[in-house]
Formats: C-alpha cells, structure tokens, sequence
C-alpha cells in the first residue's frame, strides 16, 4: 500500500526516530536498494498531517480527519474512518499518523491473513489497555474489503463502544462491500489519487532529504518527468522507482585521489529506463493521454478493429495503468457496446475482471487481451443502452405514476386491505408464460423503449417482441 509523502513543511525528526540516512557508496552494503535499512518509500513516510502531500479536500483545518488526527477522538468527530481511494493513495499513512497522537497504541492487520481470532483478540486487548491506562488504540485493517460478512460483524463492537480507533482502507466501493452497520458507525472518506505535482514534489524531496538520498545524486527534469508519468499517481512506485535508478546513477560515480565525490551523478531517463526494466511509454494518467488512449480503446472495440484495440490495451498496460481499470471500461463497453447482440461479451468481461483480481499482474494481461478481443470481434448493438436512456428521460421528465395496485407487494400485514396485489395475474398460470396485462403506470401505458437491432443475437428479437407486447396489451387498459 503506497502512502502520502513529506511536503517542504517537513517536521524535524522525532525523538527515537531513525537517524538520518547517509547513502553508502555503491558496492558496499548500504546502497540503494539494499536489505539492510527500510526502503526509501518507508524512510520518507510523514510522521504528521502537515507533512503529508496530496488530499487536500481530506485535511483542511477543521476537517474530520484532521480533527481525529490531532487527538478530538471523543464527542469532537467520529472516533473510526474507514478509507476508500486506489492503491498508492495514501491510505496506510493516514493511519499511521492518527495513531502518532497522544500516546496511542497501534495494531495493523491485514484481511488477507487475519481472521475474527485476531480481531477479538484486538479488542480484548484495547478494551483491556483502556481501561488500565486511558491508552486507546488504532486498528488499522487494511483490504477491509476481503473480510466476510461475519468477520466485519466482529469490528461492531468494539467500534460501536469505541475500544477501538478503526482506520479501515479499502480499495472497493464501501457500498457493495462493507456492510451497512460498520458504514453507518464509521466516516466514510474518500481519497484521490496523486496529482502530479504531488508525486514530483515527493520525489525531489526524497532526493535532497536526509532521510532520503540526502543529496548523493541529481534529477534531471526529463527523468523526473518519466518517473512521475509511470507512477501514475502511485507515491510508493514512484519512490520505489528513484530509489532503483539512484542505484544506476550512483553506479557511475566518480570519486578523486582523496577519496571525495569529483562530480554529483544525475539520474537519467536511461536509469528509469533501467530501474523499471520497460520503456518509456507516452501515457499520462490524470491528463489527457488517459483519457484519450482510453476512449480510443473503447471506439476501437466499438468499431470492431481489434488490432487497434490491442494496440491501445498494449499501451495502457505498459504505461501501468491500474489493470482494473482497464477491467471494468470492458465491463461497461460490454454492455454498452454489445449488450444482447452476444450477451456473452458481459459474461467474458466480468470473468476477466475476476481473474485480474485473483491473478494480478503480468500474466492478467493475457486475461485482458483474451477479453479485448472477444469484445472487438462481437456484433455491436447499443439498444438496451438507449432504451435505458429513454426511460430516464421520461423519469427525468416527471412521468410515471403510482405502480398499479395489482403490481403492489401484498406480502405485509394490511397490504390486502389495501388492494394491493388484488387482481394479479400470474404469468406462470398461462400458456406461453404471458397474460395480457398492464405493468407499466397509467401516464406512460404503451410506451416502448427497447428497440432491438438485426445484428447478433438480437437478430429476430424485435419479431418476438412485438408477439409479446401485442400479448400484454390484448386485455386493454386496466379499469
């Protein structure tokens, strides 16, 4: 999980903390990339909110997150959060942050490996701490969206007693995948990937501070301009990246006859080149070669050029786009491309955003391009989509009454007294499964939106539609 980074407002360093880095030559133990000390992502992780960079919108004075991360964990604001934003938001050090203040104790699981054990044993143990010694604790769940049903319903208590601080990060839409009790007891925050200045801004920090690379190298502008386009919006590639290239450039060191550095080497977009092991790729996430490389895949599908499709796919992956990104515009182009012309086109789409999740990246690539081609080389036909559009121009435009009474739920005590569901006819109880009758409310009786093509599977479909509504309507007009 990537993090937000220091700011030029960078706090000096805390009691305890790591001493600051003082980058060894090449060649010996300490250089970039090594395994004896944390990665520079991990070095220049901010101990405070004014040292973060990025989510503005998130951190204002007065703010929530704010609020909780300066201590106001009572009556103040709401005492858990839970986190939604892409990979390499900033997610894990907001957590670390809040848990920086005023003395509390921080526990980090991850839903992955934990399980309802591990969370009672939390509780049990903040519970236990808070009321020995007033200590609260941070519980920071990361990939909350991974825990089932019951293992979210054993947070409850100890968010709704507040035992706890709960900071959960999620990378799903909390709607479909956290349930609505913890949703209800928790501020939902919303988090927005990087900009680029964002990420510029981290990276020359991290080249000049003391932490970082405390000034061993140089950064051209031209490599740190590749070096924020193939982070789009990651703060963790980024530096991950730099740190790796620092290695290249530091590899050609120069050093005079009294053992001093002749001349501060500079990172080069050959040694970004090299750090990431791919080539440069003409693509910028936020601005418009995202957008436009985006909508030419998708037209590109559209008008049925797979080569072109693939061209365009090839360019986002290489670039690092988030593959499930890419994943879910198939989705969309499946049903609003193709829909009933090869209904299979969906079915490929969603199992290929399945896959990408449970395999990641590279090979979700080949799932990718399986699913890019079964969507380029299906029949066409945009009708459901337009039909949708016509019934919500008509919702928009105020019609639709009250659902008939005969359609009404009847299920619930006083609804028959009601006349609700009174007069029903079921369509099971006559031949061919249809019965003449009206669905739709008085105002818009007769209305028909889906308009079938020729194309595909919707080939011989309008013939069938018009036996059905020609069935529906025989009974007329409900009295």
């Amino acid at each position: 999980m990537a993090d937000l980074f220091t700011s030029d407002n960078a706090a000096a360093p805390e009691p305890g903390a790591s001493a600051a880095f003082n980058p060894v030559r090449p060649g010996s133990l300490g250089h970039a990339g090594s395994g004896d000390r944390p990665p520079l992502a991990v070095r220049m992780r901010p101990r405070a909110l004014d040292e973060l960079v990025g989510q503005g919108h998130l951190l204002g004075p007065g703010s929530p997150l704010r609020r909780l991360a300066e201590g106001a964990d009572g009556l103040a604001g709401p005492a858990s959060v839970i986190l939604w934003g892409p990979p390499g938001a900033g997610k894990t050090t907001l957590a670390h942050v809040v848990s920086n203040t005023g003395g509390r104790r921080f526990v980090e699981l991850s839903a992955v490996t934990a399980g309802v054990k591990d969370v009672r044993r939390v509780m049990e143990e903040a519970r236990e701490l808070r009321d020995r010694s007033e200590t609260r604790t941070v519980l920071f769940l990361d990939e909350i969206h991974r825990f089932t049903k019951s293992q979210q319903d054993g947070l409850l208590p100890g968010v709704e007693n507040r035992w706890v601080i709960l900071v959960a990060a999620t990378t799903e839409n909390p709607s479909f995948s956290i349930i609505s009790p913890l949703l209800s007891r928790s501020l939902l925050l919303t988090l927005r990937q990087l900009e680029d200045q964002d990420i510029e801004a981290l990276l020359q920090r991290a080249v000049q501070d003391e932490r970082g690379l405390n000034g061993t190298v140089r950064l051209g502008e031209e490599a740190a301009a590749a070096l924020v386009r193939l982070a789009t919006g990651d703060a963790r590639r980024a530096l991950t990246s730099l740190e790796a290239a620092a290695g290249s450039a530091l590899s050609r060191e120069r050093v005079n006859a009294d053992g001093e550095v002749a001349e501060i080497p500079e990172i080069t977009v050959t040694d970004v080149e090299q750090a990431v092991d791919k080539a440069m790729v003409r693509y910028d996430r936020e601005g418009d070669q995202h957008y436009d490389i985006t909508s030419a895949l998708i037209k590109s599908i559209r008008g049925s050029d797979v080569d072109a499709a693939l061209h365009y796919l090839a360019r986002m992956v290489e670039a690092g786009e988030d593959p499930r990104f890419i994943a879910r515009r198939l989705m969309i182009a499946a049903s609003e491309e193709i829909a009933m012309a090869d209904p299979s086109a969906l079915q490929v789409a969603v199992a290929a955003a399945q896959a990408v999740q449970m395999i990641g990246m590279p090979e979700g690539r080949i799932v990718l391009a399986q699913a890019t081609v079964h969507l380029a080389m299906a029949p066409k036909s945009n009708a459901s989509y337009m039909a949708l559009n016509a019934a919500t121009q008509d919702v928009r435009a105020g019609l639709g009454g009250p659902v008939p009474p005969d359609l009404r739920d009847a299920h619930y005590t006083g609804a028959k007294k009601l006349g609700h569901g009174r007069g029903y006819k079921y369509a099971h109880d006559h031949p061919h499964g249809v019965v003449a009758q009206q669905y739709l409310p008085d105002d818009l009786a007769g209305r028909e939106y889906y308009a079938p093509t020729d194309r595909g599977g919707e080939r011989g479909m309008a013939e069938r539609l018009a036996r059905l509504r020609s069935m529906l309507r025989g009974g007329g007009r409900r009295r």
